[in-house]
């Protein structure tokens, strides 16, 4: 296992210096200091409140890192001690106390305007007594007794929980209880937390998670972490200490190299790229501060800062030692979860994940069906294929028995039937793993046995090789994570991925299609369909974005009991001419539109514009010649129609950047050729209408590029 020295060797340059070793408190300190402005430009003078309408008691969570640089002494800090940060926050937790029902309660209410009771919001009320716990001697007697008021009612209410079962949301009610219980010098509320984090402890999994049906929640499981984290920090209970051990193990094992994790092997969330960064309960572990180490590492190496709610759980309550570095820190190996529940396999470039967590279906909306069995990740791709488990979507499920297309979810619908009596197998009954060689997992859906290996060949095409009986209506299915908005398919036709619903046939795509740099090929008898949607939880509903949708090779097992399919990385050949990123160009615009560099999605962005406003770009000097322009644009469903002008005359056709969704990939268009004298030149882009279904006219320009041509 690598050392702190050998998972350092594996960052970036940039992020080795500040990471050396946990906690790199340095960098907290500085995330934590520029956060306070950003965190203030949000807050309402005359109401305490915080964050944007509608408000949500979710918005005072800022009241923990705005506390922490009050209270952590430093000569990097300006806002120790300062009168008026106290000031803020004494007013917004005054807020929490207006906005509280005679329960201690507030609405859950999403930012879609969408609510779901009364609710002891347990991530407020642990922000808010960490918060207070910090402030409390210093805050003005009136605000002080307001505070207390409303702590006080509340965690009255919160001490119930304490005498129920193990979930996410007591368990972190249980840490806030104890803290509550420090405070307030009540002996019953910090031995009923302890009590119940007894129970936590018990019933997690030896494989380092807690389930809350069947097989891990990845996601969640996290939230007990944190909890049990912070609850050692203020309890010192070594109860706790082989739980948090068990977990950081666990969440090591299900990275990908990238920093997010594994979710075929999740039943509660889908995938979620972005760096998994931990919480406080990993810092008390060798194998949680190498998780952290590398995590934090991997999110610093792009020059950003971290969240302000992080960092300040980090500074007041990490642990510190010596640290063991995660298995995605390396090149190749295998890791088996539990008792060969699960298995992840890297053979860089790829690296693969199989679950064998079977399990029937519930009704439960929050428990997704255990279908998706596969992942797979690539270096160069992120992860191409799976992506997590879902409802009312058979065209997630590696394999289906019977007529895929009688599961389904009904659009507006808020309670589905998730389990209806519709001739169709979509989970297996039982699975069967083998880790020793080539990796394969062998399937049961009721009396039909189906298998899927994989193995990554010469020349680096990963394999895979789905196997089932001819003539018994079973299909395979390999589900593509959504990686641009336009599919290249074999037999030379590009299709864009919108809302417009197809099903190609294997002569209609031809022997394989490109999407983005992913090559897939595609078997003789396979059909391409297009969107299998996610049912949502977290939506009433259960609507969900063109974004979560899945592009899916469907496999019918009608004539064969055998289909290959090959992944394959196909870079897009370099440009071959000048490149211009237009973030980087000196720029003049218009009076009145704003303008904004983005660099999550790679452009110079114009905003509030209207038709006529412009942008206007200033290319450097260049050979004189003759050359092919091009122009590379976001798309988005607010951005409008614009025409092109080089040095003031107008280029190639007006182009339309109107899409249903953000795509960052956005599109390259061709304005024809022109001819450049020497010198400087200039290449404006001008709103000139919108799409009628755009929300705006605003654009958003990635990079100029031009072609030299032959005279």
């Amino acid at each position: 296992m690598l050392t702190a020295l050998g998972l350092l060797q594996c960052l970036p340059a940039a992020a080795q210096d500040a990471l050396a070793a946990w906690p790199p408190r340095d960098h907290l300190l500085k995330s934590l200091v520029e956060s306070v402005p950003k965190i203030l430009d949000g807050y309402h003078s005359d109401t305490g409140r915080f964050g944007t309408e509608p408000w949500i008691c979710g918005d005072q969570n800022v009241l923990l890192p705005l506390a922490a640089a009050w209270s952590i002494a430093d000569r990097d800090n300006p806002y120790y001690g300062d009168q008026k940060l106290l000031a803020v926050i004494a007013k917004g937790g005054e807020a929490l106390v207006d906005d509280q029902d005679a329960k201690g309660m507030w609405i859950f209410r999403k930012k879609d305007n969408s609510t779901w009771g009364q609710i002891h919001m347990p991530w407020t009320y642990s922000r808010w007594i960490r918060a207070y716990a910090l402030v409390k001697e210093a805050l003005p007697e009136a605000s002080r007794k307001k505070w207390e008021q409303g702590l006080l009612l509340g965690f009255a209410g919160i001490r119930k929980y304490a005498d129920g079962g193990v979930h996410n949301i007591p368990t972190h009610h249980a840490m806030a209880l104890y803290i509550a219980g420090e405070c307030f010098g009540n002996q019953e509320w910090k031995d009923a937390a302890k009590a119940f984090m007894a129970k936590v402890v018990a019933q997690q999994d030896p494989g380092g998670y807690w389930s809350e049906h069947f097989g891990p929640v990845v996601g969640y499981n996290a939230v007990y972490v944190d909890a049990l984290g912070v609850y050692y920090h203020f309890s010192k209970d070594p109860a706790v200490l082989g739980a948090l051990q068990r977990s950081a193990k666990f969440h090591a094992s299900v990275l990908w190299p990238d920093g997010s994790s594994v979710s075929c092997i999740d039943e509660r969330q889908v995938y979620h790229s972005g760096v998994s960064l931990g919480n406080v309960g990993f810092s008390w572990t060798p194998e949680g501060r190498g998780f952290l180490l590398r995590q934090v590492g991997l999110h610093s190496a792009g020059g950003g800062l971290l969240d302000a709610d992080y960092v300040a759980a980090m500074l007041l309550y990490s642990g510190d030692g010596e640290s063991l570095a995660p298995a995605a820190a390396t090149d190749a190996g295998t890791v088996v979860l539990g008792s060969n529940d699960a298995l992840i396999r890297r053979q860089k470039p790829w690296q693969w994940a199989f679950s064998g967590y079977a399990r029937k279906p519930i009704q439960n909306r929050w428990i997704q069906d255990r279908h998706n069995l596969v992942d797979v990740y690539h270096d160069d791709l992120g992860l191409v294929l799976g992506g997590g488990n879902t409802k009312l979507q058979p065209y997630w499920s590696s394999f289906t028995v019977g007529e895929a297309s009688l599961l389904s979810h009904k659009p507006g619908d808020e309670s589905p039937n998730f389990l209806p009596e519709v001739d169709l197998l979509w989970t297996p009954d039982a699975a069967t793993l083998t880790a020793e060689g080539e990796a394969t997992m062998a399937l049961r859906y009721g009396d039909v046995g189906c298998s899927l290996a994989a193995e990554v060949r010469v020349g680096g095409a990963l394999a895979l090789t789905y196997q089932a009986p001819a003539g018994k209506h079973v299909e395979a299915h390999l589900p593509f994570l959504r990686r641009a908005t336009r599919l290249q398919l074999g037999s030379g036709e590009v299709r864009r991925l919108g809302e417009t619903e197809f099903a190609l046939t294997s002569d209609e795509t031809g022997d394989h299609f490109l999407f983005g740099e992913l090559k897939v090929t595609v078997p003789q008898g396979a059909t391409l369909r297009w969107p299998a949607r996610q049912h949502n939880p977290y939506t009433k509903d259960g609507h969900s974005s063109l974004a979560a949708a899945k592009l899916v090779l469907c496999l019918p097992f009608d004539r064969t009991d055998t289909y290959a399919v090959t992944l394959s990385h196909q870079p897009e050949p370099p440009f071959d001419g000048l490149a211009f990123e237009a973030r980087d160009l000196s720029f003049t615009h218009s009076e009145g539109p704003y303008t904004k560099r983005l660099d999550d999605l790679g452009s110079q962005f114009l905003g509030r514009c209207k038709q006529g406003d412009w942008i206007t770009f200033e290319l450097p000097e260049i050979k004189p010649g003759r050359y092919e322009l091009f122009g590379e644009f976001v798309l988005a469903y607010s951005y409008g129609i614009v025409k092109v002008l080089l040095d003031g005359k107008q280029v190639g056709a007006p182009f339309d950047a109107y899409w249903e969704e953000v795509d960052a990939a956005g599109e390259r268009v061709s304005f024809g050729e022109v001819d450049l004298s020497a010198g400087p030149h200039k290449v404006t882009v001008e709103i000139v209408g919108k799409n009628e279904k755009a929300t705006g006219t605003w654009i958003s320009v990635k990079r100029w590029l031009l072609r030299p041509m032959a005279r």
